[in-house]
């Protein structure tokens, strides 16, 4: 197994913080605009407005969209103030919220998602309702999730020092590895690999030179020198992927889950070891936020 190949840091440029303006939505904000700062990275903050609700709705209801739309100008105004001082803009768009955030990844040329989840329905109602899987299979960059179990300090800026890294070693989630290594760099963070393997019958395998073999294969990924500033530190656990995943990160610690997903439209929508119900089971689960990469 040949290390990651890295030539630099990535590159963050230009980082989307999408918002409904709920608490839990805007739990997200302090992280866009912590690495916004790390990286140097303009930030742009959007909210779309369904078209749907409008389309649908009869005239007796009208005066109340017209309260809800006062209510976010004055939501509009209020994130303006939050993100003085860092390059920013703030956009407002009409129509189908994924088409439209879509559509401002591209033009924009984001390098970065941020979003936040709804406690009370946790992954599946992500941002705005049905949005939240379109999200996540289909986000043209990755997308960092700040879930409702995710706890911080309001008055610092959180800061990733701790950082988890779970892989199988599959093409897909090795395309994460880089992003785990730069976020690591920029924090100064402890970087930890985790490799999990369901629990064989007894006796079918050697599980001590199995799990040594593994062991040298995470170490293998981290390319010569980094060790100096990021002390990788490689696990094997035994155990269910994403509830091992949660329970490691709530163990160490974790600041930060870094994991690779395989892009939708690949008959599954993400490599066998982070399927997509362990992926979501993180993201929805996490104590701490989650980046996803696809490959």
């Amino acid at each position: 197994m040949k290390s990651a190949e890295i030539s630099s840091r990535i590159a963050l440029h230009n980082v989307l913080f999408a918002t409904d303006f709920s608490p839990c939505s805007n739990a997200a904000l302090p992280y866009a605009v912590s690495i916004a700062r790390q990286y140097g990275a303009k930030l742009c903050a959007a909210h779309v407005v369904s078209s749907e609700a409008y389309l649908a709705a009869s005239p007796e209801v009208w005066p109340t969209f017209a309260q809800q739309e006062q209510q976010r100008i004055q939501e509009v105004e209020s994130l303006e103030k939050k993100l003085q001082g860092i390059p920013h803009s703030v956009l407002t768009r009409t129509g189908e919220v994924w088409e439209a955030l879509a559509r401002l990844v591209r033009e924009n040329e984001i390098d970065l998602l941020v979003v936040g989840t709804h406690g009370r329905t946790g992954f599946q109602k992500l941002l705005m309702g049905s949005v939240a899987e379109k999200i996540f299979r289909k986000a043209y960059c990755p997308v960092l999730t700040v879930g409702p179990n995710v706890r911080f300090k309001t008055e610092a800026m959180p800061q990733f020092k701790k950082i988890l890294f779970a892989t199988d070693f599959s093409k897909e989630s090795l395309a994460a590895l880089p992003y785990a290594i730069s976020f690591a760099e920029e924090h100064d963070a402890r970087l930890s690999l985790l490799h999990i393997l369901e629990r064989p019958a007894v006796g079918s395998v050697d599980l001590e030179s199995n799990a040594a073999f593994l062991l040298s294969r995470l170490r293998e990924l981290i390319p010569p020198g980094t060790q100096f500033w990021c002390h990788p530190q490689s696990f094997v656990e035994y155990g269910v992927p994403a509830d091992r995943i949660l329970d490691f990160a709530q163990e160490m610690e974790a600041d930060l889950i870094v994991l690779g997903v395989r892009a939708s439209g690949a008959g599954l929508d993400v490599s066998a070891h982070l399927a997509r119900s362990t992926a979501h089971k993180v993201v929805a689960h996490a104590s701490c936020p989650v980046l996803t990469v696809h490959d």
